[in-house]
């Protein structure tokens, strides 16, 4: 009983190892893609900002951070303002 049961596993083990093989090779790319595929794969090399261009960038960003949260309190009193009731 236990023979058969290991000569079924051992058939099915066979057969995934060969559907596994085919499909391995069917994935393959072939020369010509590969070498295709390598040189548009490689990303564009970083540009080095100066640390005055990053200062500029960051108080500019500062700036505008700033024109938003005051915008944002110019709006808050007036939302939160309560109606004084009616008497």
């Amino acid at each position: 009983m236990n023979d058969q049961i290991l000569n079924a596993i051992d058939e099915e083990i066979a057969k995934l190892r060969q559907a596994r093989a085919i499909l391995a090779e069917s994935g393959r790319p072939s020369a010509g893609r590969t070498a295709a595929k390598a040189t548009a794969a490689k990303p564009a090399p970083r540009r080095k900002l100066s640390a005055k261009a990053r200062h500029a960038i960051a108080e500019a960003q500062r700036k505008r951070w700033a024109k938003v949260k005051s915008q944002k309190k110019a709006v808050t009193p007036a939302a939160t303002a309560r109606k004084e009731p009616a008497s």
